[in-house]
This record gives structure tokens, C-alpha cells and sequence, in this order.
């Protein structure tokens, strides 16, 4: 592509949007365009500001999270590339990013010199992984009906911090029976028969933290 790559910070900390920004600033041929602190934000400043790269947050406060968000701005005409620029990097967090859409996936410790690569690679179509991200997807490729899907991997992972079906239920805006279908697919999968050993289990295959 011609000219500056236009990109969009997406973070709810003001020093971590600060530090990219002027991070972004020292390189040629990259501007920053927008700023937005929550999910909402993104999606309203990406259809005006129009970048060609969004670096997301996953975890965004209250309201839209940075999966969601970026499912909201590549499901617009002619979307930009959404990159995810995270601390996290669980299994459920880099599936729902990737179902959402993301074109990339890189942990907030990435090389400076590697994340502004990323920024261009990314403006020019390719996909930019960080490479445990990478071979983590690559190892649920080879096993897929074994794999628990991103919702059954977010469920499980609530439920390892102690909450029931219907605090589930209610953070995911979902009702208690679809939690509990979640959780029978989970068990099956896992090849167990309670909560506790299903939490367990999803440790164990590095699926939740």
C-alpha cells in the first residue's frame, strides 16, 4: 500500500496508549490516527477515522471487550486489519480474538522494532502472530474435535473462579440452560464428569490460566 500507515490505539490505559503512540511516532511512513479507551469507542473512531490498523487491548473495563470489538469493526465495508496487543494470552483469549477476526495476535512484551513490522506486515495483509500464539493454534489445528470451542473455554474458565451457572449465565448475557449445554460439550470433551475435574483439566491442556 501507498503512503503512512494509519493506525488506531485501542487501550483502556492512558500511559500504555501514550507509549505506543510515541513508539509509533519515531518510525516513518506510521501515524496514528485515533485513540480509544473502551470497545465502543473503537468501533465508532474506526468508522471515522478510517485506519488501516487497529491495535486492540482484549481487556477493555466495563462494556464491549476487545474481542467483541473487533468483531464490530470487520463486520464494516471495507474493514481495517485488527491487530490484538495484549498481556493476555490464554487459550480462550487468543481463540475469541481470532474468531472475531483479528488479524494478528502479539503480547504486550513483543520487541518494539518487531511490533512496528507487525504494524506494516499487518497493513499489507499478512498475519502477525507471536510465535507461542502460533504454535499454540497450530496444535489445536491437529487435535480440533478434542478442542474445546472459545465460548466452552470461557466457561470453564469462570467457572474455576468459582462462579455458578447463573453468574455465568449473567456475565455472558446467555441463559443458564445455554451454560449448561457449554458445560455438558466441555465435560464430554474433556472426558469428565464434574466441574472441579473439568476445571482440571483445562489447566492441564494450558486452556485457562
Amino acid at each position: 500500500m501507498s503512503g503512512e500507515v494509519r493506525v488506531l490505539l485501542v487501550d483502556d490505559h492512558p500511559v500504555v496508549r501514550a507509549g505506543l503512540r510515541a513508539l509509533l511516532a519515531s518510525h516513518d511512513g506510521v501515524e496514528v490516527v485515533a485513540e480509544a479507551s473502551s470497545g465502543e469507542e473503537a468501533v465508532t473512531l474506526a468508522a471515522i477515522a478510517k485506519p488501516d490498523v487497529v491495535l486492540m487491548d482484549l481487556r477493555l473495563g466495563a462494556g464491549m471487550d476487545g474481542a467483541q470489538a473487533t468483531a464490530g469493526i470487520v463486520a464494516a465495508e471495507n474493514p481495517p486489519r485488527v491487530v490484538v496487543l495484549t498481556t493476555y494470552d490464554t487459550d480462550a483469549d487468543i481463540l475469541r480474538a481470532v474468531e472475531a477476526g483479528a488479524a494478528g495476535y502479539l503480547l504486550k512484551d513483543t520487541d518494539p522494532q518487531v511490533l512496528i513490522e507487525s504494524v506494516f506486515a499487518a497493513a499489507r495483509g499478512e498475519t502477525v502472530l507471536d510465535p507461542d500464539v502460533a504454535q499454540r493454534l497450530y496444535r489445536r489445528m491437529q487435535q480440533p474435535r478434542a478442542e474445546l470451542s472459545a465460548r466452552e473455554v470461557e466457561v470453564i474458565a469462570l467457572v474455576a473462579r468459582g462462579l455458578s451457572n447463573r453468574a455465568i449465565a449473567k456475565q455472558l448475557f446467555v441463559s443458564e440452560a445455554t451454560v449448561k449445554s457449554h458445560l455438558v460439550h466441555a465435560f464430554t470433551k474433556l472426558a469428565v464428569d464434574s466441574r472441579t475435574a473439568a476445571v482440571a483439566a483445562a489447566r492441564e491442556r494450558g486452556l485457562i490460566s
